[in-house]
């Protein structure tokens, strides 16, 4: 994600940097530019057990936010173009 994006542009300046969105948006981030390391450096193991705590943390962060407000959880899905929870 480039850092000029209307995503975090929006999101830094209608919320607080603390909020939910801008740590979903911040992890979603790093996950993006650690993909991309990983991409290039197959055998990174640590690399890869930050990853898998990102996508946990993240994963927990969106949980909170579609049990608290589901209208905004559904819009930052779809602004951040990611896939949404699996209803069990």
């Amino acid at each position: 994600m480039p850092k000029n994006s209307p995503i975090r542009s929006s999101l830094i300046l209608k919320e607080r940097r603390r909020s939910v969105e801008s740590q979903i948006y911040h992890l979603t981030d790093r996950i993006l530019r650690l993909t991309h390391h990983l991409e290039l450096h197959r055998r990174d193991y640590s690399s890869q057990r930050g990853l898998w705590q990102i996508l946990g943390k993240r994963k927990r962060l969106l949980v909170y936010l579609s049990k608290r407000n589901r209208p905004r959880y559904e819009d930052l899905i779809g602004q951040l173009s990611i896939r949404g929870l699996k209803i069990r």
